[in-house]
């Protein structure tokens, strides 16, 4: 191949997330005990590292240059027995890496060299997959293939994956070839601005449509819109449309809809529109715009909050549209999309691991902070 063909086929050169990543986390929400990355021992670090902290054991075969070049069957071996000794797992997850698969290590003769009683769900992926989403449907096929997950939900996620990879690259971080980061509008103007809404009497809609654990500080936009709608005595001008619907998902996917469903009933905070599962951000879309066009057209401004680029602005265009998200590169898209204000609570992620509790955001005490002193 030529180096000008190459240079054509490249569409996006700012990071992007990690397929090794994706499916680190999927193994997650499969609820392994143990994940075991087969790979160098600086590989995914960061994540490894906050997904101990939500409640997995994360453990590395710290492949080295000896095993670049003599494989390290062995040392996957030795950890597989090591993580049954020190952890008495129920379910192990085994995550491949760039150097296991450049090297051609094969994961399966490890762990039937291993002799196990207890499901394993490997994991054949690296980093170099445009879509991160195929470390997802990698991990959900192995967990099909071990009996974990029944077909139904298989093709299930399988389409919510194609839908959210679509999403991404309509309006968010594989849109463009290069996205300048921006940390958006500055918090206390925006919170100002909302307030200002509801001294005039206009009416909002908060809709939170957020990924899986993130919905534990998204949860956050809509509660403190709330506490500032009270506050003002215009509680009745505020609808809350949530994607918290604990009847859908995998497992520790449901349990945070629950958790956050239970917060919101503690704070009072009723939620009018259930519009999808934690795991269905990429195709609440449709039945937000379908739900704005037949019952919430005249309503003047909305709060969204989570992944706001999955939601069509053909009804929402007449209203004032605050969006929150966690992606700095997102800011750009979704000021292109039509909204108006975008706020980035960068520090989102690592502060939504290990929780089942709504966490408080920055905008949120912002706002909190600027009603209280009224």
């Amino acid at each position: 191949m030529s180096t000008n063909s190459r240079t054509k086929e490249l569409s996006i050169i700012h990071p992007r997330p990690s397929s090794i990543v994706a499916a680190l986390y999927t193994l997650r929400d499969l609820n392994v005990d143990v994940a075991i990355l087969h790979g160098p021992p600086g590989c995914s670090f960061k994540h490894a590292r906050l997904l101990e902290e939500d409640g997995i054991h994360v453990l590395t075969t710290a492949l080295d240059e000896n095993c670049f070049v003599f494989g390290g069957h062995y040392e996957l071996v030795n950890v597989i027995n090591k993580a049954v000794e020190l952890f008495n797992p129920n379910l192990i997850g085994i995550v491949g890496t760039c150097a296991s698969m450049i090297i051609g290590e094969d994961l399966h003769e490890p762990v039937l060299n291993a002799n196990l009683g207890i499901p394993v769900i490997e994991v054949e992926v690296h980093a170099g997959f445009s879509d991160n989403t195929k470390g997802v449907l990698f991990a959900l096929e192995s967990a099909l293939d071990a009996g974990i997950i029944d077909r139904t939900e298989f093709e299930r996620q399988k389409y919510l994956l194609e839908e959210a990879t679509n999403v991404e690259k309509r309006h968010g971080a594989a849109s463009k070839e290069y996205l300048e980061p921006s940390r958006g509008d500055v918090k206390y103007k925006v919170g100002k601005r909302i307030i200002e809404l509801l001294k005039e009497g206009k009416r909002g809609i908060t809709i939170m449509n957020a990924k899986k654990e993130t919905g534990y500080m998204f949860a956050d936009i809509t509660l403190a819109v709330n506490q500032a709608a009270s506050k003002l005595g215009k509680e009745s001008n505020i609808i809350n449309m949530a994607n918290i619907d604990d009847s859908v998902g995998l497992p520790r996917v449901r349990q945070h809809a629950r958790n956050i469903m239970n917060d919101f009933g503690e704070n009072s905070v009723e939620i009018h529109e259930l519009v999808g599962g934690m795991d269905e951000y990429p195709i609440t879309g449709d039945k937000i715009n379908r739900l704005v066009e037949e019952k919430y057209s005249n309503y003047d401004f909305a709060v969204i909050s989570g992944v706001p680029h999955a939601i069509p602005m053909a009804n929402l265009s007449d209203m004032e549209i605050i969006s929150v998200t966690n992606g700095p590169r997102q800011v750009i898209p979704l000021k292109e999309m039509g909204h108006n204000r975008v706020i980035v609570e960068v520090d989102l992620h690592p502060k939504t691991l290990g929780v089942d509790y709504i966490v408080e955001s920055e905008f949120g005490a912002t706002l909190r902070e600027i009603i209280n002193d009224k």
